[in-house]
Parts: C-alpha cells; structure tokens; sequence
C-alpha cells in the first residue's frame, strides 16, 4: 500500500464517523419525542382512569401527549386548567 491510500482510507473513516454523528442525533431526538409521547398517553390513561369520579376527561391525541409526555404532571395539570376553562 502506498503511504497516499492510507491517508483517503483514513479519511474516508473519519468522514464516516462523522456522518453518522450528524445523523444519529436526529435519530435520538425522534426517539426520545415518541418515548415521551407515549409516557404523556400513559400519563393520561392513568389521569382519564381516576378523572371520571370527578367528571373531568381529557382526549388523548398527539398533542396532549406530548405536552404530558414533555412537561410530566405539571403538563397535565396545565391540560386540566386548560380543559376546566376553555
């Protein structure tokens, strides 16, 4: 091998390493929007489950989810405030 192949051989790798950085971050944000999203639907179920003795019920869709999924309790206090005034 001569002494130039290693040197495109070595920068082939470095250019691989990095693109795969650039296009694993937008793979991990996605994953951790869908894992939240689902936390915040759970998150809901549970809230719908023991929300019905007091008559309050909040819909599940994507956007709730997420706001619950995102935010935790205070996200679905806030859909609470959100749903007894509006």
């Amino acid at each position: 091998m001569f002494p130039i192949e290693i040197l495109y051989g070595v920068i082939g790798l470095i250019a691989l390493v990095l693109l795969f950085k650039i296009f694993s971050w937008p793979f991990k944000v996605l994953m951790k929007l869908i894992v939240n999203g689902i936390l915040g639907a759970v998150l809901l179920i549970i809230f719908n489950f023991f929300g019905q003795a007091f008559g309050l019920y909040i819909g599940i869709n994507a956007t709730t989810a997420l706001i619950a999924g995102f935010f935790g309790i205070p996200g679905v206090i806030f859909l609470v405030i959100f749903k007894l005034f509006l």
